[in-house]
């Protein structure tokens, strides 16, 4: 085996491995790790955790990890909770680079044991996703990233079965999913107790600068199109740069 193969596999390897950890981590937490109880033990949890930041990072890591790799819905209120633990920027670097983690796990397994499967499953779709990766390459993903239409979990999936290399899926995805990450994260830090969340659910954040937020999450993909547009225009590109709106409209009439 070569050397380049072989730190493939490792790399590959320790992906994988952390997903039945987290899932371990996860089914034995899963009571504790309620909002519920969260809310009952708010100001315990957060001394805890300041008094054991490494223990308590790699919980979050892990069990982050486990879940976007796994496909489990839970992200966002994951980092909501980390946000209000750790304060915005120790959850800001946690979360990112657990949520990319764990999409590299999910576009991993996709590429290695899901690929024929799911390449006949989706043979449509994935000859419109890769001839708009030949024609607009990386900055493709990087805008599928910001469209929050798109499910997480798919992304990851399908572009496994496309010949994106691995490290370009990497460092996009930690790109392109820092504004939603941000948004999240900011909210868990601006809310004081979990306890508010927990008796008044959503509603309990939502204020003035989180809507801000939002809107500002739903302008990024639009100003972010323009430019590219502008970009191509600049340097004589031509042919089609409706392949994300296409794939918006493709995943609501689903």
């Amino acid at each position: 085996m070569s050397g380049s193969r072989r730190v493939a596999f490792f790399r590959w390897f320790a992906l994988m491995g952390l997903i039945p950890i987290g899932c371990i981590v996860l089914y034995q937490l899963r009571d504790e790790l309620s909002f519920q109880r969260l809310a009952e033990h708010d100001a315990a949890i957060r001394s805890w955790c300041r008094l054991h930041p490494v223990i308590s990072y790699s919980i979050v890591f892990v069990g982050y990890t486990a879940a976007t790799g796994a496909s489990i819905p839970a992200a966002a209120g994951m980092t909501v909770a980390a946000g209000w633990i750790f304060g915005f920027w120790p959850a800001f670097l946690l979360t990112s680079f657990a949520s990319t983690a764990g999409a590299s796990a999910a576009f991993l397994v996709s590429r290695r044991l899901l690929r024929e499967r799911v390449r006949i499953r989706f043979a449509d779709r994935l000859k419109e996703i890769e001839a708009a990766l030949e024609r607009e390459g990386a900055w493709y993903l990087f805008l599928l990233r910001l469209v929050p239409l798109l499910p997480f979990f798919v992304i990851n999936i399908v572009m496994g079965l496309t010949p994106i290399r691995f490290r370009t899926f990497w460092w996009v995805s930690q790109l392109g999913m820092l504004p939603g990450t941000a948004l999240f994260v900011a909210a868990g830090a601006s809310m004081p107790t979990l306890r508010v969340l927990a008796e008044q659910g959503v509603s309990g954040i939502i204020n003035f600068q989180v809507l801000g937020w939002f809107t500002l999450l739903g302008l990024m993909p639009i100003v972010a199109r323009r430019l590219y547009l502008q970009w191509r225009a600049g340097r004589g590109i031509t042919g089609t740069a409706g392949s994300v709106q296409q794939q918006v409209e493709c995943h609501k009439t689903e």
